[in-house]
């Protein structure tokens, strides 16, 4: 994959600003400014989905009208030809990959919706974790633009991963903020085996003190990945680290 220098840079900056500690927003608005420099782009939203409400909330975005967002939120995202498509696919995506343009030129939602703020050619890309959105990113284009293409597509597979990863990072600080181990999801054992991760204990070492099969410990040890949202023992340290004691 060839990258231009301006292209190193955009992507320097994106990866040096979602290594650092932001909040959930924050995280999406910075990212927000960044891609549309690094992608020529001109117009940025991004939502999270509700599952409970079956809606998209938390908007970000620049360079759009809240009238016409607004809009949005109370009708169009339930008139969308576009965005559950693109969503379902959980990859960057083109929005003429999920429908032709002409087609979307003819519906509602580009006429009354995308088309007032100028929104013409667009890409989406959603951030999932164990099978729930978490976030996403969505960048358009102008009409008078050319359209996002194949290396547009490339340069957000770099990104995702580090976009989710700041994304996943957010909540854990929200959840960790002020909570006690209980409001965290751990039941007893699990945060028993959490905490001796913490002291720096091999699975080995917590199964013989614990008393129970090392398959056992593993078990444990993965529901509390799951439930403080991490991949690795280190961010399970860390996470125990900033719970407040019984």
């Amino acid at each position: 994959m060839h990258l231009t220098a301006s292209e190193s840079r955009g992507l320097s900056c994106l990866f040096g600003l979602l290594a650092e500690d932001m909040a959930e927003r924050e995280v999406r608005q910075r990212v927000g400014h960044g891609l549309l420099d690094l992608l020529r782009a001109d117009y940025f939203a991004s939502f999270v989905w509700d599952e409970a409400a079956q809606r998209f909330d938390g908007r970000v975005t620049l360079n759009m009208s809240d009238d016409n967002l607004g809009s949005y939120e109370s009708y169009y995202q339930y008139h969308d030809p576009i965005t559950f498509k693109l969503q379902a696919r959980r990859e960057p995506t083109l929005v003429t990959q999920v429908m032709p343009q002409r087609e979307l030129m003819r519906t509602e939602f580009f006429n009354d919706f995308l088309a007032r703020d100028g929104l013409h050619w667009g890409v989406n890309v959603y951030s999932y974790v164990g099978g729930r959105n978490i976030g996403d990113l969505r960048i358009w284009r102008g009409r008078a633009r050319d359209n996002f293409d194949a290396h547009t597509l490339d340069l957000l597979r770099l990104i995702e991963p580090a976009f989710t990863g700041a994304l996943q990072r957010a909540s854990l600080r929200t959840r960790l903020s002020g909570a006690s181990d209980l409001q965290v999801g751990l039941s007893p054992r699990e945060l028993t085996v959490a905490r001796m991760v913490g002291a720096g204990l091999t699975d080995k070492q917590i199964a013989q003190q614990l008393g129970v099969e090392l398959s056992t410990v593993r078990t444990y040890l993965k529901r509390a990945f799951d439930k403080l949202g991490v991949q690795r023992r280190g961010g399970v340290a860390a996470a125990i680290g900033r719970l407040r004691s019984d």
